[in-house]
């Protein structure tokens, strides 16, 4: 008996991944993964975020919000100096 191809199966091998994606990927899930473990705890602002993960401000900034875009992570709360907002783990 025959195996049949499926189409997505010649779409894959003609159409390969630009290594470039592959490590923006790669790059992603790691922060991903260090901001929401930073998080398990907690409550915390940006630049507590940032200290624990030893990620730039500016990168955890941009990572958080895409976090927060994608539904991970939600708004807490804001500082008593109203300078900050707490983010926290969103539940599911």
């Amino acid at each position: 008996m025959e195996k049949k191809t499926r189409t997505i199966d010649i779409i894959k091998q003609k159409r390969k991944v630009p290594e470039s994606v592959t490590e923006g990927r790669k790059k992603y899930n790691s922060m991903k993964r260090a901001i929401l473990e930073s998080l398990k705890e907690e409550a915390k602002t940006i630049p507590q975020i940032s200290t624990e993960t030893n990620i730039s401000l500016y990168e955890t900034t941009y990572y958080l919000m895409a976090l927060h875009k994608f539904g991970d992570v939600s708004v807490h709360s804001l500082d008593d100096m109203d300078e900050y907002y707490f983010y926290e783990l969103k539940k599911k």
